[in-house]
């Protein structure tokens, strides 16, 4: 036992009666502004994490405010304020990569950004070339276009494979891969993968088309919307 046992103990109990109240209160403000979101990724989580970060501080800041202030300093008072001083760099690094994780979840930001790789089947004479297309990722957070192959790959049964990849900037489930083919229908793929999608290293199963924008006034068949399909994994 020594003097900081009892002050941290302290400084916890203290810090944890507030807790529930302070979570009640901007729970309560958030109901009538709507500023803080009750969702894991929400407003509230980012201001409990700004907020339990500035109570450890404090704590540790009274902590060491009393052990250095309590008199003669021998060399193993040397060592304990060594380990106090590595604890308040550590206990500050941990603020500042907890507040990073909480702000970026708030804004949706994927700091990963993992990246899909995805193959479009189409129909042989539907593209002649490469530089003919377009590939692009819509969300409801922002627009990306995708890299694709120089050159087409193709089906056992004859048909055209576009291969390509994009990043997955921003955690969200709103994601649509949309194919621009010049002269012809705009085709869009929704992407069903989860805010965060872990790696695969598997393809998913083939998805037709789920919606198709004819050209002028062309018409849709079932015929063109069975020919497109489109099937991806998460690298």
């Amino acid at each position: 036992m020594n003097i900081t046992s009892p002050l941290l103990a302290g400084a916890a109990r203290v810090a944890e009666v507030p807790g529930d109240s302070v979570t009640s209160l901007l729970r309560l403000i958030g109901a009538g502004t709507g500023c803080f979101d009750d969702s894991v990724d929400g407003g509230l989580g980012v201001a409990m994490s700004a907020l339990s970060g500035v109570a450890a501080a404090l704590a540790v800041a009274i902590v060491l405010s009393v052990y250095f202030r309590s008199g003669y300093r021998s060399p193993r008072d040397l060592v304990k304020h060594g380990l106090a001083a590595g604890l308040v760099v550590a206990l500050v690094a941990f603020v500042v990569y907890d507040m990073r994780h909480a702000a970026l979840a708030y804004l949706g930001i994927n700091p990963t950004k993992p990246a899909v790789e995805f193959e479009i089947r189409m129909p042989k004479a539907a593209l002649t070339a490469i530089a003919d297309t377009q590939v692009e990722l819509l969300t409801d957070r922002n627009q990306k276009l995708a890299k694709v192959q120089d050159a087409l790959a193709s089906t056992s049964d004859g048909r055209s494979l576009l291969k390509g990849t994009v990043t997955l900037d921003y955690r969200t489930t709103e994601r649509v891969v949309v194919l621009n083919l010049p002269g012809q229908a705009q085709t869009q793929f929704k992407l069903r993968l989860p805010a965060s999608p872990s790696h695969s290293q598997a393809f998913s199963p083939w998805h037709l088309a789920d919606g198709i924008t004819p050209a002028k006034s062309d018409t849709v068949t079932s015929e063109t919307h069975d020919a497109f399909a489109i099937r991806y994994r998460v690298l």
